[in-house]
């Protein structure tokens, strides 16, 4: 077992490390005061991304893209995790699932995605249907050649900054072992076609300058040329693709914990009380000792985790214990943090209650902690009947 990183693995890592630290952390505390990331400062994040060659790097060469393994853009994201959200989203990692353009759509979407010359956002979850997928109410009836959509999604990531949604709606019902079950069907629909809109959503108290957005559809037609994949067969792309999103989770909670331990430490070592420094009673040295343990191991779980996914062989319970454990890691260790640091962790001085606040939101996107046991029990218990 080689647990090292190649030379490129690790000339990628300082890259984008130095990246974030010189383009995405001299912005943050403003657009933590502001809530807002200036529409010139995204631009200018992205172009130079793109002259660094890393936009789009999850994507395979052949479309553009640099062509990184699971394991490397793994790597990536750990990087961009130690910074602000609603900054490092420009450094541009399109969905996945528009691998599953085919035609015309890939000179539409996929390659000007690639290219960074339009932004897309995924729009799954609805007020009353989150990790239950099969129970949206957003539908799309066949009208002639068209669709025609109605409802409302909500928590839309970074929606107000896409060019296209790619958004899943219901298209009929099937029979299923536990009854009868909606089949939904991807759409990609262009920001202007009538009866879309992209409505200003909930102000959250993590990760602030990520916006997420309401979409509201109101008779919205749209050409059956703009289904991603086949129709009623959106809940098996969406399978197929949202694993991404979980290891991305799971690495970029390991960044942020990593940036939190690199100030803790330090500071322990530093602070002094009763004469000597802090970190010498075992009070803090063994809140130190949890940190770093539980960092290694959620990093070690995302990394084999991501090489699964590169050797071929089923990960769906390895993505969810690295996402489950990776996001419950980062708020234990944030939280250690600010009590190591005192009163002074919950200042605006330091960055620490912000990254305490962005941690309580990375156990419920992309598939709650409670979605994640639900996976990983299952993965255990079906082959033996149960």
């Amino acid at each position: 077992m080689d647990f090292g990183l190649s030379e490129e693995q690790e000339m990628i890592v300082e890259t984008v490390r130095a990246f974030v630290e010189t383009e995405i952390y001299p912005h943050e505390n403003e657009v933590e005061r502001s809530g807002i990331v200036p529409p010139e400062l995204g631009r200018e994040i992205q172009r130079k991304c793109i002259d660094l060659g890393f936009y789009a790097c999850n994507f395979p060469e052949e479309v553009g893209g640099a062509g990184l393994d699971h394991v490397t853009f793994t790597l990536v994201e750990r990087e961009l995790g130690r910074g602000s959200l609603g900054l490092t989203v420009f450094f541009g990692r399109p969905s996945g699932i528009l691998m599953a353009c085919e035609g015309e759509q890939r000179e539409r979407y996929l390659l000007p995605a690639v290219r960074g010359e339009k932004i897309d956002a995924l729009a799954i979850t609805e007020p009353d249907a989150g990790s239950d997928m099969r129970g949206m109410k957003c539908a799309a009836r066949r009208d002639g050649g068209d669709f025609v959509l109605n409802g409302t999604k909500h928590f839309i990531s970074h929606a107000d900054v896409a060019d296209f949604v790619i958004v899943f709606a219901a298209t009929g019902e099937e029979e299923t072992p536990k009854g009868i079950k909606k089949k939904i069907t991807a759409f990609l629909v262009d920001r202007g076609t009538p009866g879309f809109e992209i409505l200003k959503g909930y102000d959250s108290v993590s990760h602030r300058g990520y916006h997420n957005c309401t979409l509201s559809f109101t008779d919205c037609r749209i050409p059956e040329a703009q289904v991603l994949g086949e129709v009623h067969r959106g809940f098996d792309i969406a399978n197929q693709w949202l694993y991404g999103t979980r290891l991305t989770v799971a690495a970029t909670c390991v960044g942020r914990a990593r940036r939190v331990f690199d100030m803790t430490l330090p500071y322990a070592a530093e602070r002094k009380q009763f004469g000597r420094p802090i970190g010498a009673n075992q009070g803090v040295s063994f809140k130190l000792a949890d940190m770093i343990t539980e960092i290694d191991a959620a990093d070690w779980l995302t990394l084999a985790a991501a090489w699964q996914v590169d050797a071929g062989r089923p990960a769906d319970r390895q993505i969810a214990s690295a996402k489950l454990y990776a996001s419950e890691m980062l708020a234990r260790v944030t939280d250690e943090a600010i009590q190591i640091f005192g009163g002074l962790g919950l200042m605006d001085d330091l960055p620490l209650a912000r990254f305490w606040r962005d941690a309580r939101v990375e156990r419920i996107w992309d598939g709650t902690s409670e979605i994640q046991r639900h996976i990983i029990s299952r993965d255990l218990l079906r082959p033996l009947g149960a």
